[in-house]
């Protein structure tokens, strides 16, 4: 007897199990009401490697960046948050996976005691196999828990991606601040010294009578301005070098930071001619929103299936007897078998207040999810805008800075013949001094633009590792 029900009872927990319903609803399909091209700059496919196969090794040319990436990728503490919520929503999903198989469970047990004051003490000797409080999934609760769990943690592991990926153009975008600033830096003390020496020679010619006391003090202004630059752009160097320093994880060697010659460390391959803006639901966060919007639906199904009645099985096999010895002989066999049905009748309206609440959270996901595919069209539609404007403005500005370096040399040589007065070289002076800093800063903002379009692509549409 005990071997047939025990039979029947496992195999109508398969059938169950295997085709119970889910009243979970489709998942909405989402309208974000995107262009279906992109401002892209006139480009030519030449059959080099495409933007899809770029990993960030193949992109940055800088050896230096490179290791300051990996130690990036080691030791950053955001990034390590990211990999532990990583590991914590796996664990979650396991548990709640594990809840759609039954939990068997061996139990035995001594009982002892007194039935009347003339029967003496009796002991009881128990052993036996169970399980306990599973529920049948008839109607897909259960199920439906365990794959919201499943979207979360995909969720969660494209959030990872997209804090790497984050992390890996933070990294860039800060060596090459620290590189422009660099250069700024040295910009301004080449100009301090060229000053000082300027002041030197006024001060001479001064004292000889060849130059107004006016002369003098507009040279020793000249020099002051750029000892105030040499000092602020000092102080900013050392604070790059700081947020460089935080993000790597780690001190850096003075060998990995950049110099102030080099500055181009990225190189984007020229885009193909109609890129779709479908790439677009490649890029992690966009993945991320899309998991959290899978998650929300199943979720719904899990919470109409609490209106439905449920069933949970208690259930054990086992023997029992009197004598330790005689626990496993014949005819000491047990067995239990206990279903319990619970239909919910009133509960004061808290199963359609945590519909209601599942449905909002799903239109939420959805909200979250068109954002997320607009707000990536954007980043790259400005990347791309500012592609072609910032190669332009580089080339004007480097035509800029030979013109005003011209314009300087003979500036100097009128002065020196006593043809003009220290005004116009100072003014001259001053119109190099500015093209050239507006020239690294141009250089930096194209270069952290390259960055930028290769994170809003998605790192090259294929995730970094």
């Amino acid at each position: 007897m005990t071997k047939p029900v025990l039979t029947s009872l496992a195999l109508v927990t398969g059938l169950l199990l295997s085709g119970c319903a889910s009243l979970a609803p489709a998942v909405p399909a989402a309208q974000p009401q995107l262009a279906t091209d992109w401002p892209i700059p006139a480009t030519t496919d030449d059959g080099d490697t495409a933007v899809a196969d770029i990993g960030w090794r193949d992109f940055f040319t800088d050896a230096r960046l490179e290791r300051l990436i990996e130690q990036a990728l080691t030791n950053n503490r955001d990034l390590r948050v990211a990999l532990l919520n990583v590991e914590k929503a796996r664990a979650q999903y396991r548990i709640q996976r594990a809840d759609r198989l039954p939990s068997v469970a061996a139990n035995g047990g001594l009982e002892r005691g007194r039935l009347t004051p003339t029967n003496g003490v009796t002991d009881q000797y128990s052993a036996s196999l169970g399980i306990a409080e599973f529920e049948l999934d008839l109607f897909g609760r259960v199920r439906n828990l365990s794959e919201a769990a499943l979207n979360q943690y995909l969720a969660r592991e494209e959030a990872r991606r997209a804090a790497q990926l984050s992390l890996v153009a933070e990294v860039a975008n800060a060596y090459l601040t620290l590189a422009a600033d660099r250069r700024l830096a040295q910009l301004a003390e080449d100009t301090f010294h060229n000053r000082q020496r300027a002041l030197a020679l006024s001060e001479r010619r001064h004292q000889l009578g060849a130059v107004s006391g006016l002369d003098l003090s507009q040279a020793r202004a000249s020099m002051e301005t750029a000892r105030t630059d040499l000092a602020r752009y000092r102080g900013q160097v050392a604070r790059d070098i700081n947020a460089l320093t935080l993000l790597v994880g780690a001190p850096i060697a003075p060998e990995l930071l950049p110099d102030e010659v080099a500055f181009e460390v990225s190189g984007l391959q020229p885009l193909p001619a109609g890129l779709p803006s479908e790439v677009l639901l490649r890029r992690p966060d966009v993945q991320q929103a899309e998991y959290a919007l899978q998650a929300a639906s199943a979720n719904i199904g899990a919470a109409r299936a609490a209106f439905f009645p449920s069933i949970r099985l208690t259930g054990s096999i086992g023997t029992a007897s009197g004598e330790l010895d005689g626990l496993f002989d014949g005819g000491t066999r047990i067995w239990s078998f206990m279903p319990r049905l619970n239909l919910p009748i009133f509960q004061g309206g808290s199963l359609r207040a945590a519909l209601g609440m599942a449905q909002a959270e799903r239109d939420i996901a959805l909200a979250n999810y068109e954002n997320a595919i607009q707000s990536g069209f954007r980043e790259v539609a400005d990347a791309l805008v500012l592609t072609g404007s910032l190669a332009e403005q580089q080339a004007s500005q480097q035509a800029l800075v030979a013109a005003a370096g011209r314009a300087e040399q003979l500036s100097r040589a009128r002065y020196d013949a006593g043809r003009d007065s220290y005004l116009v070289l100072l003014d001259a002076e001053r119109t190099l001094y500015n093209a050239e800093q507006a020239l690294i800063n141009t250089q930096l903002t194209e270069q952290s633009n390259r960055v930028n379009l290769y994170k809003a692509l998605g790192g090259g549409w294929q995730q970094v590792e």
